[in-house]
C-alpha cells in the first residue's frame, strides 16, 4: 500500500508494523497538511474480528482527551477498512519499568483521569496494560487500543464461554467470566503500577490456570517488601486498586486519580509539569499496534504459521485443508505423535502450534512443557475431545495458550487461531466455564495435592506396593507410608485402594498415566 492514496486524501508513506488483523502505516492527511498514523484492517479477518474494529472506531470516536489517543477518522476503500489516528511519538510504558515511585505515581494520575473521562462516556478499556500506554517526549501518557472496549449498550463480541485478554492484567471478575464494571480498569491500572513501581508483576505463573487462580485467590505481595523505600501511602493505592472484591477499591478512576496527585504534592511535585527523567528522543516513532512486529520479507509476510499434531489423521488433514483456506493462514507441517511433533516444530518454528493431548507414544501433554521451555515464542493452542478438569488444568499449567475442544465450530476455531497467535487468552466454550469454576474452590486439579502425593496414588492405581513406589521414586519406604496415610483421612477413604478411586473420579490423577508405571 506504500504510496497509495485512501479517499484521495491520506496518502501511505511507510509501513510502521503490523499484526494478524491489521497494519500500521505512516501517512499524511493532505488536505490538513498533517503527519497521521493509518490503522488498516487486513482483508482475509473475519467477521467478529472487523466488529471489533468498527468497535474502536466508535468507540475512540466518543472520547476527546489529550491522554487517550485521537481518532480522526474511519473510511472504507477497495475493501480494506482503515482508522485514521494521531500519530504518538514517544515509547511505550514498558520500557519505564520499573521507575522511581514518584514518576510512576504521576503515570499512575494520569492514566486514571484518562480512564475517569472514558468511564464518564459510558466505555470501560477492558485491556490496559503497559504495551497500550505510551509516553510522549514530554512525559504525557496515551491510552491506546479500545479494540476490547465495552459500553452498557454494547453487545459483547466475545463468544459466551470465551475469556480473551492478557491474563496478567485481567481482574478477578474477568478471569471468572463476570459481569464488568469501570473497576475492572482500576484493577488493570492496580497492576501496572505495582509493575512500574517493582519491576515485576503481583501475580505471575509460567501458565495460565495458575495465573488465573492467584488473580482470583492469591493476595499480592506488598510492594514494600520487594522496595523498601516506597512511600506507604503509595502502596496503599496500589493495594487498594489490587482488591479482589470490585466494591473493595477506588469507587472511580477520578478518585484513585485524586489520591496519587495528593501523594505528589506531598512530595512537592508539579503535576503540570513536564518530567525530565522521563523524556525521551522526539524524533522517536513508536508501535501503534500492541502486537506490532517489524515486517517479513518473505511471499507470505504476514501471515500466522500453523503447525498441526493430532494422531487422528482424517480429521488432522480435513482441519488442515480447511486452514489452508482461509486468507493469511498457512499451514507448515503435521505430526502425528510427540516425537514428531518436537521435531516438526524445530524444524519449522510455526508461529501456533495446535496439539491434541492423547497421542501415542509422547502424548500432548508430555512433550507441552518441553515445547514451552525451548520454543517459548511459540504458541500452543491444545485442540482436543478431552473436557475434564484434569486435563485443562494440567494444560494450562504446562504452558497452553489456549484450550479449545474438537466439537468448537470452524468459525470459531479459526477466531481462536486468529486471538492465540496476537498473544491473547483463549479458552472456548465449556473451557472458560471450568476454568472459573476451579477458580472458585471446585475440587479437582486446584487441590492441595502434589506432585508426590499424585505419583503415590497413580502406582496404587497401577496395582504396585507402597515399597516397590519407594523404589520407582527412590525414597525411604517409611515416606511413602506416612504420606499414604495422610492422603486416606485427606480423601475420606478407608483404604489405599479406595483413595486411588477417589483420585480417579475427582481427576487428581488419570488412567494414562498408569501406563509410565
Amino acid at each position: 500500500m506504500i504510496g497509495q492514496k485512501l479517499s484521495s486524501r491520506y496518502e501511505i508513506i511507510e509501513l510502521i508494523g503490523e499484526g494478524a488483523t491489521a497494519a500500521v502505516y505512516k501517512g499524511v492527511d493532505t488536505r490538513l497538511q498533517r503527519t497521521v498514523a493509518v490503522k488498516v484492517l487486513l482483508p482475509y479477518v473475519d467477521d467478529t474480528t472487523r466488529k471489533r474494529f468498527q468497535r474502536e472506531a466508535l468507540a475512540a470516536a466518543k472520547l476527546n482527551h489529550p491522554s487517550i489517543m485521537a481518532i480522526y477518522d474511519v473510511g472504507e476503500e477497495n475493501d480494506y477498512h482503515y482508522l485514521i489516528i494521531e500519530l504518538i511519538e514517544g515509547r511505550p510504558l514498558f520500557s519505564f519499568i520499573p521507575c522511581a515511585p514518584e514518576v510512576a505515581a504521576e503515570f499512575g494520575r494520569q492514566i486514571c483521569l484518562a480512564l475517569d473521562y472514558a468511564h464518564r462516556q459510558q466505555l470501560i478499556h477492558r485491556d490496559i496494560k503497559p504495551a497500550n500506554i505510551h509516553i510522549t517526549p514530554t512525559g504525557q501518557i496515551k491510552i491506546m487500543d479500545f479494540g476490547l472496549a465495552i459500553s452498557g449498550e454494547t453487545k459483547r463480541l466475545t463468544a459466551t464461554g470465551r475469556i480473551i485478554g492478557t491474563p496478567a492484567y485481567l481482574s478477578p471478575e474477568q478471569a471468572q467470566g463476570l459481569a464488568l464494571t469501570s473497576r475492572t480498569d482500576i484493577y488493570s491500572t492496580g497492576v501496572v503500577l505495582y509493575e512500574l513501581v517493582t519491576g515485576v508483576l503481583p501475580f505471575d505463573a509460567d501458565d495460565i490456570g495458575v495465573l488465573l487462580l492467584q488473580q482470583v485467590k492469591k493476595p499480592p505481595k506488598p510492594p514494600s517488601e520487594l522496595v523498601p523505600d516506597i512511600p506507604l501511602a503509595l502502596e496503599q493505592v496500589i493495594l487498594k486498586a489490587l482488591a479482589k472484591s470490585p466494591d473493595a477499591r477506588f469507587e472511580s478512576a477520578g478518585t484513585m486519580a485524586a489520591a496519587l496527585a495528593a501523594i505528589l504534592s506531598r512530595n512537592n511535585r508539579t503535576l503540570d509539569s513536564d518530567i525530565p527523567a522521563i523524556r525521551v528522543d522526539d524524533t522517536e516513532e513508536v508501535e501503534q499496534l500492541e502486537v506490532i512486529e517489524p515486517p517479513e520479507e518473505s511471499s507470505s509476510a504476514g501471515a500466522i504459521r500453523v503447525a498441526l499434531a493430532d494422531d487422528h489423521r482424517i480429521l488432522r488433514t480435513s482441519l488442515a485443508l480447511f486452514l489452508a483456506e482461509q486468507e493469511n493462514i498457512v499451514v507448515v507441517g503435521e505430526a502425528d505423535d510427540g516425537i514428531q511433533t518436537l521435531e516438526m516444530v524445530r524444524a519449522q518454528r510455526p508461529d501456533v502450534l495446535m496439539l491434541d493431548l492423547n497421542m501415542p507414544g509422547a502424548s500432548g501433554l508430555d512433550i507441552l512443557p518441553q515445547l514451552r521451555s525451548t520454543w517459548p515464542d511459540i504458541k500452543v493452542l491444545v485442540l482436543t475431545g478431552r473436557d475434564e478438569d484434569s486435563y485443562i488444568m494440567r494444560a494450562l499449567r504446562a504452558g497452553a495458550h489456549g484450550y479449545v475442544l474438537k466439537t468448537t465450530g470452524e468459525a470459531e476455531l479459526v477466531r481462536a487461531v486468529r486471538d492465540v497467535a496476537e498473544g491473547h487468552l483463549v479458552l472456548g466454550r465449556g473451557v472458560a466455564e471450568r476454568v472459573a469454576h476451579m477458580a472458585q474452590g471446585a475440587p479437582g486439579e486446584s487441590s492441595g495435592v502434589s506432585d508426590l502425593d499424585r505419583t503415590i496414588l497413580t502406582g496404587i492405581a497401577a496395582g504396585l506396593t507402597n515399597d516397590q513406589i519407594a523404589e520407582r521414586l527412590h525414597i525411604d519406604p517409611q515416606l511413602v507410608d506416612e504420606q499414604l496415610l495422610s492422603l486416606i483421612n485427606e480423601l475420606g477413604a478407608k483404604s489405599r485402594t479406595e483413595a486411588s478411586l477417589i483420585a480417579l473420579r475427582r481427576g487428581l490423577i488419570m488412567l494414562e498415566d498408569l501406563h509410565n508405571f
